[in-house]
């Protein structure tokens, strides 16, 4: 295939960061070439768009950049459940999925550069012979890994990940680390590059790590807890500074309230609920342009009455019902790592700005042009 003007983005596994470091290429991309193109030839976690399945973050770029391709386009194969399987029984033709592959980034690649995004570590999706390795030396690209922000370890991943790229012949232009402790933040950089240099490849950036991005939403809790918002649905996307389980009585936690704080406790416990309201409801009173900006997780066997949910309701504070204990609850969270929706528009916004000011683009640049 033609070579164009594209990188292949993978990372040496999941929950690396890679979307949002792609979010950030992508943004200060489009400000040195105008017109960025975007696809994510293999996706595995995908939602319904217009009665056609499609990868998640597929949707996320094309929302929030307005970018004008085709879902078919951008997200040309998906692994449901149950696709390895079929596979395997001689139920899809590789050879087809690749035609498909290409045929969609020919048309994406016509913008003046592109962002093709990989599925995990370089090596996922070799059983059906379409790993990112494959995929981009099908598309004649080159690959940019990202890796977590550590040295020793980092590099043992970055080097497994290698073998995969050197064994069907894909170049590594670089390297991002993501999640950079501030403090080993000049470390990391000095000795990561001396560690690189024996391969000749360079390092791009160093992303900070911010704790907001890792913050999850009550959306993601939601989904996470595999349950519905009881009120507050305007307010599902908001994030908290603080969490806290609440098990004392409403006394001392009337003075434990502070703004920005996700409650976890017991349905039952009605007086620690009818004491957060007070609270909410005496700051619409004392500090009418300040907001308490709770949220609340109310667990147990028995879910809330109606009578709370309707107070719930009037204050529009955003809570949900998980059929778990606490205990249970808070385990799943302690967990859980949140990733970015396609609607959580102040965590993309802060996404992009940390990434776009970490990463080298004039060196990138001059690496493909």
């Amino acid at each position: 295939m033609e070579k164009r003007k594209a990188l292949f983005i993978a990372a040496t596994g999941q929950n690396v960061g890679k979307t949002t470091t792609c979010l950030g290429l992508l943004s200060g991309l489009k400000k040195k070439y105008g017109e960025v193109g975007f696809m994510k030839p293999v996706g595995q976690e995908h939602v319904e768009v217009d009665g056609i399945r499609v990868d998640k973050d597929v949707v996320l770029f094309k929302n929030y950049f307005q970018l004008e391709a085709d879902y078919k386009d951008m997200s040309p194969v998906l692994f449901p459940r149950g696709f390895t399987r079929d596979y395997l029984d001689g139920k899809i033709n590789e050879n087809d999925l690749s035609k498909s592959i290409q045929e969609s980034f020919s048309h994406i690649s016509k913008a003046p550069f592109t962002v093709v995004e990989g599925t995990g570590h370089v090596g996922v999706g070799s059983i059906v012979n379409l790993c990112n390795a494959q995929v981009a030396k099908t598309l004649n690209l080159d690959m940019i890994i990202i890796a977590s922000g550590g040295l020793g370890s980092t590099f043992d991943e970055l080097a497994l990940n290698k073998v995969q790229c050197d064994q069907f012949g894909v170049n590594i232009v670089g390297v991002i680390l993501n999640r950079v402790l501030s403090e080993k933040m000049d470390m990391i950089k000095n000795y990561k590059q001396k560690a690189l240099d024996r391969w000749n490849i360079p390092l791009l950036g160093c992303i900070p790590y911010n704790k907001f991005l890792s913050t999850p939403s009550l959306e993601d809790l939601k989904n996470l807890l595999k349950t519905k918002l009881l009120s507050g649905e305007t307010h599902k996307l908001r994030h908290f500074k603080h969490m806290r389980l609440v098990a004392t009585s409403a006394e001392i936690y009337r003075k434990l309230i502070v703004p920005s704080q996700l409650i976890i406790t017991p349905a039952s416990r009605e007086d620690i609920i009818l004491t957060t309201l007070t609270k909410f409801w005496d700051m619409q009173i004392s500090q009418p342009k300040e907001d308490l900006e709770c949220g609340m997780i109310l667990t147990g066997s028995k879910p809330p009455s109606a009578k709370i949910i309707a107070e719930l309701k009037k204050a529009d504070i955003p809570a949900l019902y998980a059929p778990l204990s606490s205990y249970e609850t808070m385990k799943k969270l302690g967990s859980y790592i949140a990733k970015i929706q396609a609607g959580d528009l102040e965590k993309i916004l802060k996404a992009i700005h940390v990434v776009e000011n970490h990463i080298n683009f004039d060196h990138l640049c001059d690496l493909i042009d």
